[in-house]
């Protein structure tokens, strides 16, 4: 078992690996399952981080998340006089979700030169995307053209054309409807466009490569749900048959949100809160009828109209989340412009932990700043302004990870108690 320490606190949480597949790499979960019969908690709350992670990553996220939870003491010291107390089991998952970072790819320049350099650093690159001998054939076409030529005014059309090889090889259209046909040339100019290119989880966004980070960002969306709905449900599931009577509270970052939001889904019974923490999905995952496509409700409606959530369903907004509020658009739109509805005040595409959730069906609390939040509505979504907080970037992805705040803490702590 992966009985996790958390730094400067007397408490502890368990970590569980799984492969891209959502199948465990090992057998942790049995004996946390163990510890859940045994001890019958009465809440059990369940973390899932987002994209770039690897384990440890995900540990340093995980400890610096519980270790901002722990230090809210009122809160605790509330949680705990509550009837029946609070007894809690802390699980972290985690998730394949590392693409490449800049230790792999500079921004517009390579470490390697053509060759057997460049051999290896599109294996590298191909195996994130997948394993078929023409993508690793397309993504050498793409490396070897970066390395002759990082920022060319168009792309050349044999790239144009591997970039087309890999699309179609991992085609991810979207239940969401948030993503445009892809068009690498239209999207490479998109990219150029930005005045100061962004980052997602800690590689920079530019030059010809470009459109290749956002394949592999789509990839890593399509990861999330597919973990969500596998591993991630099933581990809720047997956590509820293990411990009956847990309040079970789901907790997710960036994609992470995504891989709560399909785990709430897939629950056998409802879950007891719902907390997404900078999103970085749809802003119409809950609705009734996405406005650009009024026959398609958002992928995670389900949730809304099977009361999959008992509690709160609990968003973190943020204008200074750079890594939703660009990357994600411009990943969904593919190069095109954004579009408006004039007489709407959120974008056609856009991510949750900038605009919160909206759409028909939706019933949306507003709180306009995050120290104002007081009593949490159960079964209603309560979008959050947390800008106040979550405000400084480590780098060029803005506030996307900056959310180790004792205002958020208090926010999901009051998550927790709301209905009790």
């Amino acid at each position: 078992m992966s009985w996790e320490p958390v730094p400067g606190h007397d408490v502890h949480y368990h970590l569980l690996n799984y492969d891209e597949n959502g199948v465990e790499r090992n057998d942790d979960s049995r004996v946390t399952l163990a510890q859940a019969e045994a001890e019958q908690p009465t809440d059990v709350i369940v973390l899932s981080h987002g994209w770039n992670g690897d384990v440890p990553a995900a540990r340093a996220q995980y400890g610096a998340w519980i270790a901002t939870m722990a230090s809210c003491t009122a809160e605790r010291e509330q949680a705990r006089g509550l009837p029946g107390g609070f007894r809690s089991l802390t699980v972290g998952l985690h998730w394949p979700s590392k693409s490449w970072g800049d230790e792999e790819i500079a921004s517009t320049s390579f470490d390697v030169g053509p060759g057997t350099g460049a051999d290896e650093l599109a294996s590298r690159m191909a195996a994130r995307i997948g394993d078929a001998a023409e993508v690793h054939t397309a993504v050498q076409t793409i490396v070897n053209s970066a390395l002759e030529d990082p920022e060319p005014e168009t792309l050349p059309p044999d790239v144009v054309t591997a970039y087309q090889v890999i699309d179609r090889f991992d085609d991810d259209s979207s239940a969401e409807g948030d993503r445009e046909p892809f068009d690498a040339e239209l999207l490479y100019q998109g990219c150029r466009l930005e005045d100061d290119p962004v980052s997602f989880g800690g590689f920079s966004l530019g030059g010809l490569l470009a459109p290749l980070r956002v394949l592999t960002f789509w990839k890593m969306k399509k990861r999330a749900l597919r973990f969500g709905e596998s591993g991630a449900a099933a581990f809720v599931r047997a956590v509820q048959q293990s411990a009956p009577d847990a309040r079970i509270h789901l907790v997710g970052h960036s994609f992470g949100c995504i891989v709560s939001s399909a785990a709430a889904a897939g629950a056998s019974r409802p879950v007891a809160s719902l907390s997404l923490v900078q999103g970085a999905m749809s802003l119409w995952s809950f609705c009734s009828a996405i406005p650009a496509r009024p026959n398609l409700p958002g992928h995670f409606r389900p949730v809304l109209t099977n009361g999959k959530v008992d509690g709160p369903i609990v968003v973190s907004m943020s204008v200074h989340d750079r890594a939703v509020g660009t990357f994600y658009p411009l990943g969904a739109r593919s190069g095109r412009q954004l579009s408006f509805d004039p007489d709407e005040k959120v974008p056609r595409y856009g991510g949750i932990g900038v605009h919160g959730l909206h759409g028909p069906g939706v019933d949306v609390v507003r709180w306009d700043d995050i120290r104002q939040v007081e009593t949490l509505t159960p079964r209603r979504v309560h979008n959050v302004d947390a800008r106040s907080v979550v405000a400084t970037g480590t780098g060029i992805a803005g506030a996307h990870n900056d959310i180790c705040h004792p205002e958020l803490g208090g926010l999901v702590w009051r998550a927790f108690m709301s209905g009790r």
